[in-house]
């Protein structure tokens, strides 16, 4: 058996909640939808992701699962929710990311992201006039979502052909790639793991089990049928699904998919994306947090301050957001370019973060 890195610890569905049935938001004659290890940052990054969080819960309701079939008054299931009134704790100023770095030097004009700070508060809902619809946000600088992978600080400093090093997700790769699961590296192992990082230009293609690798193995088992499980319920009009549990988040119509699966960054323990039905209630193309002043492109809200938006930096990183649900830019901009206002979003699972 070979080396294990030492990395330091860190970070499940509740009841089904449903948004209220009225609110500030809450508008009974619109239409409802349409009817159609210690980690640091991996890839180049410009500027710190914004992220966003708030404490409003919602009631419970019946369990998803029971009834799969299309529903025959969408309008039924739930309504936009109301913004929670107070702030969240302020986060903390930036996470300890000692143990695991980038795997290929960082861009040195682009600082690696620390923290994803953002939007603590509901935002402040107006309608944006069609001169600032107009502007499209910032592009991401190029190769801000490469994927690098983590791999132990002496092996950045290095060219390691083949890692000797037992990976975070150790385990789960060898379990997806059928080696023998013993949770430790070995010379197979790291032959199997370079063979699947090269094929998806992970770089450094070095053997080493860490979160990109496992990331990427996730999407790619999911892109066939991502509701495999059936964890998302199935509607007639379109849902957008976040799976906490593999970080992917998708949009079906029915039983068909009509966007994704992509990979998410979810909210961080003790900031978690709130779990169950939320409906879209304000959507803001150019949006900018209202606690750090940092941007938060292609923002669509569902849950008082907590909304998808795109970021600037890699998704990877060793904590997660602040609650919102990140994403690239381009697929931040693909799904503001699907859903509307009052579309429904059902969120489960729980992020893992080591």
């Amino acid at each position: 058996m070979l080396a294990a890195a030492t990395l330091l610890p860190v970070g499940s569905a509740k009841a089904d909640p449903a948004p209220p049935a009225s609110g500030p938001h809450f508008d009974p004659a619109a239409p409802v939808s349409d009817p159609q290890a210690d980690l640091a940052p991996s890839a180049p990054a410009t500027q710190a992701d914004p992220v966003s969080d708030s404490q409003a819960d919602l009631a419970p309701v019946s369990d998803p699962q029971a009834d799969l079939a299309p529903a025959s008054d969408p309008q039924g299931d739930l309504a936009p929710p109301t913004p929670a009134p107070q702030a969240d704790p302020t986060p903390p100023a930036s996470d300890p990311q000692a143990e695991l770095v980038p795997g290929i030097p960082l861009n040195p004009f682009a600082p690696g992201q620390t923290d994803t700070p953002d939007q603590a508060l509901p935002p402040e809902v107006y309608t944006p006039s069609p001169e600032e619809d107009a502007v499209e946000p910032q592009d991401a600088a190029e190769g801000a979502f490469d994927p690098v992978e983590y791999v132990p600080r002496e092996e950045a400093t290095e060219e390691v052909e083949c890692s000797e090093r037992t990976g975070p997700h150790q385990r789960r790769v060898e379990r997806w790639l059928k080696l023998e699961v013993d949770g430790e590296q070995s010379v197979a192992d790291c032959r199997a793991i370079r063979a699947f990082q090269t094929k998806h230009r992970i770089e450094p293609a070095s053997g080493f089990a860490g979160p990109v690798t496992w990331a990427t193995m996730q999407l790619v088992s999911a892109r066939k049928n991502p509701n495999a499980e059936k964890k998302c319920p199935v509607r007639a009009y379109r849902v957008a699904c976040v799976d906490l549990d593999r970080q992917l988040t998708w949009v079906q119509k029915g039983k068909g998919v009509v966007f994704g699966p992509v990979p998410i960054r979810s909210g961080r323990e003790g900031y978690g994306t709130r779990t169950g039905w939320h409906a879209i209630y304000w959507r803001h193309k150019n949006h900018v947090s209202s606690l750090y002043k940092s941007p938060m492109p292609y923002s669509q809200f569902f849950s008082g301050g907590q909304a998808f938006h795109g970021v600037y930096g890699n998704l990877h990183t060793a904590v997660g957001s602040m609650g919102c649900v990140n994403m690239t830019l381009d697929d931040a901009r693909r799904l503001w370019g699907l859903l509307k206002n009052r579309d429904r979003v059902y969120v489960w699972g729980h992020r893992l973060e080591e």
